[in-house]
This record gives C-alpha cells, sequence and structure tokens, in this order.
C-alpha cells in the first residue's frame, strides 16, 4: 500500500469525520447558512496565506530543483488562483479584500496553519506535504465527491461555484500530484520507525481540518 493511503487508512475514522463533515454536507445540498459559509471563506483567505508560506518553506527545505518547482507551483497556485476565487465569491456578498484581510484569524486558523509551519520547520520535506495532505488532497476528495451528488452543481445551489472549483480537473490533478509526491517521497525517506511520526502528523492536521469546517458553523 502506497505511504499516503497508509496514513489514510490508518487514520480513518478521523479522515472521515473531516470529509463528511456536516459543513460539508451543508456545502453539498446547500442547506449550509451563508453567514457559516461566508465566515469560512473570509478565515480560509488568511489560511491560504499561511499555506503559500509553508510552501515557500518548502522551496528552502527542497533536495533538489525539481522540490523547489513543485513547491512554487504550489506557492504561485494558491497566491494567483485560488485566493482569487475566495475573493470573487466574497465580493459578490460585498465583502472586499481589504476587509478580507484586515479580520482576525480565529483560533482553529491559528491552529491549524501554525502547527503546519511548525511541523515543516522542525522537519523535512515529507514532514511538510504530511501536514499539508489533508488539505491538499481532502478538497479534492471532497470536491469530487461533492459534483456526483445531484444537485451540487446547478445554479440554484449558492455553493456550486466552490464545487466546481475542487471538483475541476485542474484541481484533481493537482490533488493526484499530491499524493504522488508523498508516495515518491516516502520511498525517499521513509522509514518503519519514522511512520508513526508520519501517521501522527497526518492525524493531527486532519483532525484541525475537521476543527476548521467546525469553526465555520459557529456563528
Amino acid at each position: 500500500m502506497s505511504l499516503f493511503n497508509s496514513l489514510k487508512n490508518d487514520n480513518l475514522a478521523t479522515w472521515q469525520s473531516y470529509t463528511n463533515h456536516e459543513f460539508v454536507q451543508g456545502l453539498g445540498d446547500g442547506t449550509l447558512p451563508i453567514d457559516a459559509f461566508k465566515k469560512y471563506l473570509v478565515q480560509d483567505y488568511l489560511f491560504l496565506i499561511e499555506f503559500a508560506r509553508a510552501y515557500a518553506l518548502g522551496m528552502y527545505k527542497a533536495n533538489d530543483l525539481e522540490q523547489m518547482r513543485k513547491c512554487l507551483s504550489s506557492a504561485k497556485g494558491i497566491l494567483e488562483l485560488e485566493m482569487g476565487l475566495h475573493v470573487r465569491l466574497c465580493e459578490a456578498w460585498g465583502l472586499s479584500e481589504a476587509e478580507i484581510v484586515a479580520t482576525p484569524e480565529e483560533p482553529a486558523t491559528l491552529a491549524y496553519t501554525r502547527y503546519v509551519l511548525d511541523t515543516a520547520m522542525k522537519g523535512d520535506m515529507l514532514d511538510l506535504k504530511v501536514a499539508l495532505a489533508p488539505c491538499a488532497i481532502g478538497y479534492g476528495e471532497i470536491g469530487a465527491t461533492l459534483a456526483r451528488k445531484e444537485g451540487a452543481i446547478d445554479p440554484s445551489n449558492p455553493y456550486a461555484e466552490w464545487i466546481k472549483e475542487y471538483s475541476s480537473e485542474d484541481y484533481q490533478s493537482l490533488a493526484k500530484d499530491a499524493v504522488e509526491e508523498i508516495d515518491h517521497l516516502g520511498e525517499l525517506y521513509a522509514t518503519k520507525a519514522r511512520y508513526t511520526k508520519l501517521s501522527r502528523i497526518f492525524g493531527e492536521a486532519t483532525r484541525l481540518e475537521a476543527n476548521f469546517w467546525q469553526m465555520g458553523l459557529e456563528i
């Protein structure tokens, strides 16, 4: 079994609490309160700023040019594409980018982003990519699953654009590449003794992702 699938299977209950969260189900059937989604969008924008930093740190941690280029591509994807989606959605509800940036980070946002950055600072590229995996790969799984639900991407669903973004061919390709990269890094650096630590990182990052959804519901 690949490293990513092993990590996912060994933390399956936590993974399912994240990918099947009440917030996620509300996105799919359109029942999520708009205020909850707006709160999430603003915090996720702030979240992405820190994740872009994490990928920049990955460039420093990289052992070769290929790894550096992958981290650069991920950082550019966040800064130039994904954050743009958030701004467009927020502006549709009267929130400007300046207002978003001025919003304080919620405790759930701080906990997750600082955990990833701390893990990256103390560890190597594999530790970093495992900490990033629940976000980078989980959103792809969530997007693909929601897109298959009846009515999820219909114009009547206010969250159809979000679902289309994360179920898109481009994002699915990014998620697939993230899985392959973790498996490749695992072949290079993972050992049996190290697996316990990697599983702990993955489980904690996944738990913090679920907490992030929960934060959005607390309005």
